[in-house]
């Protein structure tokens, strides 16, 4: 435990301003999600294009895919959640999934999962030693699968950011990004508040 708290504090010390602008907007955007704003998505704009970089710099080929295809879904998010009717009434609003739709989720958190995996595993081999094919892949297919629901608000997306977490915790932890590994347990936390909230929100039929 000594050792780890070590290391804790001396990644604290390291911590760069791009990430801590980094891990403060992705903070900003979570919270505004939550709550249902559209305000997540050019916060989260902030947040991915950063974390594409420092990705990359740190042999984290799979979140820096994750990165940038949170940059577009952030696009298409911004635009779907920004949709309205004749009688200016929003189109989308919080649902749940179907059972049909549950199915679809698995199938592409799968695909995801499977493809980066190897993709990975290719990098690791070839000129990145450092990759963590395993838990990158099971973070960036998770990850892939929460922004898709997210930008359609359903429910479910936040399990699928529970789970991308919990696993980025440790993966970032390890690569020497302490900053963004605390980012993780504050959108951990997040991310059971939202759950609590959207289920709350549905239920009373309160969505935006």
């Amino acid at each position: 435990m000594q050792e780890i708290f070590r290391q804790f504090i001396e990644g604290l010390k390291a911590t760069t301003t791009l990430e801590f602008i980094a891990v403060i907007s992705g903070i900003v955007s979570v919270y505004f999600s939550r709550r249902e704003s559209i305000l997540v998505y050019p916060t989260g704009l902030l947040n991915t294009t950063l974390y594409i970089y420092l990705s990359t710099k740190g042999h984290l080929f799979g979140e820096a895919s994750v990165n940038l295809y949170y940059t577009v879904m952030s696009l298409y998010g911004w635009w779907n959640w920004a949709r309205r009717d004749n009688q200016q009434q929003h189109v989308v609003h919080i649902t749940p999934s179907t059972a049909v739709e549950w199915r679809q989720q698995w199938l592409f958190f799968g695909v995801c999962f499977v493809v980066i995996f190897l993709v990975l595993r290719w990098l690791r081999e070839a000129f990145a030693p450092g990759a963590i094919p395993l838990a990158d892949a099971f973070a960036s297919a998770t990850a892939f699968t929460g922004m898709w629901l997210m930008a359609r608000k359903k429910i479910e997306s936040w399990y699928w950011w529970i789970a991308t977490n919990i696993a980025s915790i440790p993966l970032w932890f390890v690569k020497g990004y302490v900053f963004t590994s605390v980012q993780f347990l504050v959108l951990l936390v997040l991310a059971v508040s939202g759950l609590f909230e959207w289920k709350r929100r549905y239920r009373e039929g309160i969505s935006a």
